[in-house]
């Protein structure tokens, strides 16, 4: 329906400038007769094609812009959607972190993908009906023209036409010429900003790790560094912009000169009128204008390729991503369902993305409500085996089988916080969820948030506000709040103090006595909390695993008896 509002703006946009083409004839041939009556008659026709040409011009212009944003809007919805479904995004960080800002692409290269191209669409139909229309009136108006080369007479039937068309043919080659290598250079331009905008944001992501180093100076030296090739990039987009503005502004002082030339032997004989004059001149500047859209628009064109360009890398990333899923089948991690409520992993092999083997060949069933550690030196494959349970983690061989119809949590070192109130964010992800407000206030005391009670409804940035022992009580409080059959934890308490420590993994028995805990730690005081730990040795076929039970103190056993 838009697709067609747009053409019937167009249709009208173009006969407005017919009716104002036929309208200049008939005023200056008044002019050249000193004719009143006409000179009146065409000045009360003014108004009218004023109006018409108001009308159609702004009736083309919003009927484009709901056509941009109805356009963009269908796209984003599936591009966002293909990115964001089955956890893609965090798949395509793993397998092209060299890809950056794949929502940038996603909300600014989409746009300058989109509108450009509705505007090129548009133009062109544009174009094309507006170089019909005016070479007709040129062939009708301006005739053939009559050359005479010594004994020899040659008639040149429609001649401004033909002007008009090699003359555009001429420019539109060397404008073609000039703005090819503008792409390149475009799309190098758009890659470096990219990566500078990337740099200031993992600067701000970690201002606080390098004041307290005190890395000032050597952020400032990669900031710089980083500016310093955008800035080259730039200069090779400002050097081929200076080559296509000479061509554009060479064409811009020669086309209204051109027919005035073509015509002035057929206006000093005789042949043709000033009005005639003035119609073909007006006529051939439309079919100029026309046929020479490419020169127009080589730049935006540039820009607009090279947005595509990036667009269309994110698609073939994500692409590949399902290709590759499709393609490998039987290769990856199987996700199956235990009949028995244990949790089992059955000749796991864990594997990077790029093939090298993290764990091999693990076997280990968990059974329900047991509380497992996960232990190993730094390196060795502990958090890799996290996410493999969480479903995460899609590369290797193996099987891991989980109840049916089970609820997980899976509990990060930093918790996400959402944007939106403190409740939303306790209640994450199902904010919306009906809970008493006594039950998340008496679940925030338990956790040590009851100084946040009273701003429960406050609309923050609370990811800025909290800090990440605040953050890790959240994650607690949301545990306590869901009651998950399985928690997967990793690192869930290493920035609390040892007592609050204690306190959370406490409240794992009190509160949550039949849920399955796996998780991963390294501080002192998590191993007596837990019934059993899996340990991993690296070797260099990769990580072989081993399961003991865990000696707990006498204390232990009595606290946790008592809770």
């Amino acid at each position: 329906m838009t697709t067609a509002v747009v053409l019937a703006f167009v249709g009208a946009q173009v006969g407005t400038q017919v009716f104002f083409n036929y309208w200049y004839r008939a005023f200056f041939d008044g002019l050249q007769q000193k004719d009143m009556s006409v000179l009146v008659g065409a000045l009360f026709q003014l108004p009218m094609i004023v109006v018409a040409t108001v009308v159609a011009s702004g009736g083309l212009l919003v009927s484009k812009m709901m056509f941009h944003v109805s356009w963009r809007a269908w796209v984003t919805q599936r591009l966002a959607g293909w990115w964001i479904a089955d956890q893609r995004y965090y798949r395509l960080g793993l397998i092209a972190p060299e890809h950056q800002a794949p929502e940038y692409r996603i909300a600014e290269d989409t746009k300058l993908a989109i509108e450009p191209l509705a505007e090129f669409v548009i133009g062109l139909v544009s174009a094309t009906v507006t170089a019909i229309t005016f070479s007709t009136i040129l062939w009708s108006v301006a005739g053939s023209f009559r050359l005479t080369l010594g004994q020899v007479v040659i008639d040149i039937p429609a001649y401004m036409a033909v002007a008009a068309v090699i003359y555009a043919a001429l420019t539109s080659t060397i404008a073609y010429l000039a703005g090819m290598p503008l792409v390149r250079h475009v799309a190098d331009k758009n890659a470096a900003e990219s990566e500078f905008r990337a740099e200031l944001t993992r600067l701000r992501e970690n201002a606080e790790s390098i004041a307290l180093i005190k890395g000032d100076k050597d952020e400032l030296n990669s900031v710089l560094a980083n500016y310093g090739r955008v800035v080259r990039a730039w200069y090779g987009v400002i050097r081929q912009q200076g080559f296509i503005s000479i061509l554009q502004n060479t064409n811009a002082v020669l086309f209204p000169v051109i027919p005035l030339v073509l015509t002035l032997p057929k206006y000093v004989s005789g042949e043709m009128t000033l009005g005639a004059v003035m119609q073909v001149a007006s006529a051939f500047a439309a079919v100029q204008g026309s046929l020479i859209w490419f020169v127009d628009n080589v730049v935006k064109l540039a820009e607009w390729y090279a947005s595509v360009r990036r667009v269309n890398e994110l698609v073939i990333l994500l692409d590949q991503l399902d290709i590759g899923t499709i393609m490998e089948g039987d290769a990856n991690i199987r996700l199956g369902i235990s009949e028995d409520g244990s949790i089992h992993i059955d000749n796991l092999s864990i594997a990077e993305s790029a093939g090298r083997v993290v764990i091999n060949d693990a076997s280990v069933v968990i059974k329900q409500g047991e509380r497992v550690m996960v232990m190993g030196e730094s390196g060795v494959g502990k958090s890799t085996l996290i996410r493999a349970l969480a479903g995460l983690w899609p590369w290797g061989l193996g099987e891991i089988r989980v109840p049916r119809d089970v609820e997980i949590a899976f509990v990060p070192q930093r918790p996400y916080i959402p944007l939106g109130t403190l409740r939303n964010a306790l209640l994450y992800p199902d904010a919306g969820s009906k809970i008493a407000h006594e039950t998340v206030v008496r679940t925030m005391v338990r956790c040590g948030l009851s100084y946040l009670a009273k701003r429960l409804d406050d609309e923050e940035r609370w990811d800025h506000v909290l800090s990440g022992g605040e953050r890790q009580r959240v994650a607690f409080c949301r545990l306590v709040l869901r009651q998950p059959d399985i928690i997967i934890m990793d690192e869930a308490t290493s920035a609390l103090d040892e007592d609050s420590q204690q306190s959370m993994l406490n409240l794992l028995h009190e509160e949550l006595k039949s849920s399955t805990v796996i998780s991963v730690g390294h501080r002192t005081g998590i191993e007596e909390h837990h019934d059993r730990k899996i340990i991993l040795e690296r070797r260099p076929a990769g990580a072989h695993m081993t399961s003991l039970t865990v000696s707990k103190s006498l204390w232990s056993y009595f606290r946790q008896q008592r809770a």
